[in-house]
């Protein structure tokens, strides 16, 4: 339903968003803002932050950002609707009505739910009876007990072409709407309409409210195809729904753990097992919104694949989708089955423990990217791995999020480095270079020492003197720049207008800005190459030690971004106060209009600098 912007505006306005927020995060009063830890990703140190003024919440750590609506959304697995209604009722805000068009399409959506709910009262009345008693011992046999039956709603379409017409067409249900539902068909020659599932046992397909939409049903005969599922109608989207979602979702939610195995029986036999968040994509291979609905469930759902061919391809073609979709702190992993088992066989062979621990060796999406490339691919020559390198960068370069994209492409050259790094073989008893006689390196008197004083290795150069605040400033821009290149995106236009006061480090900052606007997707080590091959070894040097890693940590790149922002905008607020106080002096001598406009210009942009600063509109 679309609601008139005015109104979510008001909602927006009325809506405490600390207080809706309080309510799953303790949030400590910091400043105009709050912070807490946060709800979406696991972290030990608060990186979430809630603006009451602006009406936002951010993390820092992974990204997460919206307003009251998309909070309920996002911690509630809530749909926009559901969402602004929910609000809406706690604050005691009318829904506004829907236009005659969306009171339609309501009424039409009302009327297939009723004939869909009535359709699995049928099946569940008929498997209990004489006519279903076959699908009921097949059940049975599977290891079903009897609240599983009924908690999963399982029922039997009876052999008959027109049962199911029969049973529940009327008035309210005729035959059109039977159809829009897909529970009848008409015959491509023409005729008489005829029920859709025939002999087979029906498991109800619901939405995230536990409405009945679809149905998946299985022939327990030689019938083709063995599972059988509604046609897309108005209320159900095949790739977009997951089975089992209304049963898996508050304990999925509750504990940030999401299952997704190959079929309807899978996920019954889990839930049965205890695994109550378990679901399952509707006989297609898993699609990108599927992957978004399990990310609404959990921040790293589980895949779990049979360990057959067919489950292989399942796992390649996963992994090939979720790339492009990944978000910071949003992605997938990975569990194989021991071949020939399922998830329902293997509980049954071995029990839940067994499915556990199938469960506890799930592996990240990286490393399965890098398995599926690696696997079974001749790598002994320069040029083989420079074909997998390339395509290792194409897999990374096709994800939107550019933080991701990054570090998927500094995990990458980080694991070729690794995989093909020489190996130092210790020598043999024999002797010689291939040998095992330990090599001696004999020094002389009178040779250098191998570390200066202060600890050095030669040729690393002397120690720069302690720095003044403005060139401390300018180290940590540089540091935090080499550290983490994609912020070059973000920074390079006003790094490029600033000269620094230390000379050594603005021709760093002048070659820093060329490799980066040569190849933006340099990584950290390679930019370092660069630099060091252009003479800056002995700078880089003093900047890279370790406080300087305490401060720019390799994997935070937002932390990073936010301190970048702040130093600069101390550095240049000097600036120009410096600038403005000669711009006075100069029209006390000479009040000119070019001198009254150069002041005010520099008015202005302090301005603008003020208000940045404290996070305001300027």
């Amino acid at each position: 339903m679309a609601f008139p912007p005015e109104f979510l505006d008001e909602l927006r306005a009325r809506v405490s968003l600390p207080g809706i927020i309080s309510r799953r995060v303790k949030l400590t009063k910091r400043g105009r803002e709050y912070s807490g830890l946060c709800p979406f990703h696991n972290e030990k140190s608060p990186s979430f932050t809630v603006n009451e003024d602006k009406g936002f919440f951010h993390c820092f750590g992974c990204g997460a950002h919206g307003d009251a609506i998309s909070f309920e959304m996002r911690a509630n697995h809530l749909g926009f609707t559901e969402a602004v209604e929910k609000l809406a009722q706690e604050l005691g805000l009318e829904v506004p009505k829907a236009s005659p068009e969306e009171r339609r399409r309501e009424a039409q959506r009302a009327s297939l739910h009723d004939a869909m709910e009535a359709a699995c009262r049928f099946y569940e009345a008929q498997l209990r009876s004489t006519t279903g008693r076959e699908g009921l011992a097949y059940l049975r046999g599977r290891g079903l007990s009897e609240e599983t039956i009924a908690r999963f709603r399982l029922g039997w379409a009876p052999d008959s072409r027109e049962a199911t017409k029969k049973a529940i067409m009327s008035e309210a249900c005729p035959e059109s709407l039977l159809l829009e539902a897909g529970l009848l068909k008409k015959p491509e020659g023409g005729g008489a309409s005829f029920d859709f599932f025939r002999g087979r046992v029906t498991f109800p397909v619901t939405d995230r409210r536990g409405r009945v939409v679809a149905f998946g049903a299985r022939t327990l005969g030689d019938g083709q195809p063995k599972y059988l599922n509604s046609p897309d109608t108005p209320l159900f989207h095949k790739g977009s729904m997951l089975y089992g979602l209304a049963h898996a979702r508050e304990t999925a939610r509750d504990r940030n753990l999401a299952l997704a195995v190959e079929g309807y029986m899978d996920v019954i036999a889990l839930h049965q097992a205890g695994f109550t968040y378990a679901v399952a994509p509707l006989g297609t291979a898993l699609t990108e919104g599927q992957i978004e609905e399990l990310w609404r469930l959990a921040d790293e759902p589980v895949l779990c694949f049979d360990g057959d061919a067919a489950g292989q391809r399942a796992m390649t073609r996963a992994a090939e989708r979720g790339l492009p979709i990944l978000k910071p702190g949003k992605s997938l992993r990975f569990a194989t089955l021991p071949h020939p088992e399922d998830p329902d066989s293997l509980i049954k062979a071995k029990g839940p423990e067994a499915m556990q621990a199938v469960l506890n060796a799930a592996r990240p999406l990286f490393d399965v990217v890098w398995e599926l490339s690696t696997r079974e691919r001749q790598l002994d020559t320069p040029e083989r791995r420079a074909a997998l390198e390339q395509e290792l960068k194409d897999k990374a370069f096709a994800i939107t999020d550019e933080t991701v994209r990054y570090q998927y492409l500094s995990a990458f050259r980080e694991r070729m480095r690794t995989a093909f790094r020489p190996q130092w073989q210790p020598r043999s008893q024999g002797g010689g270079f291939g040998g095992g006689k330990r090599l001696e390196i004999r020094r002389r008197p009178g040779d250098p020492p191998l570390r200066a004083p202060d600890g050095r290795l030669p040729g690393a150069g002397r120690p720069l003197p302690p720095a003044s605040p403005r060139v401390r400033q300018e180290r940590l821009l540089l540091t935090l720049l080499v550290v983490h290149p994609p912020l070059v995106e973000n920074v390079a236009e006003r790094l490029g207008e600033t000269t620094f006061t230390d000379s050594e480090l603005d021709k760093l900052r002048r070659g820093i800005l060329k490799h980066l606007d040569i190849a933006r997707d340099l990584d950290s080590p390679s930019l370092q190459g660069h630099l060091r091959s252009d003479g800056h070894t002995q700078v880089l040097d003093s900047l890279l030690d370790a406080n300087a890693y305490k401060i720019a940590r390799p994997d935070a790149i937002h932390e990073a971004r936010t301190l970048w922002d702040h130093i600069f905008t101390l550095y240049t607020r000097k600036e120009i106060q410096t600038d403005v106080a000669h711009a006075v002096e100069s029209f006390a001598r000479d009040p000119s209009e070019a001198n009254f406009n150069y002041l005010a210009a520099l008015l202005s942009s302090r301005g603008k600098r003020l208000n940045q600063d404290d996070g305001r509109d300027p």
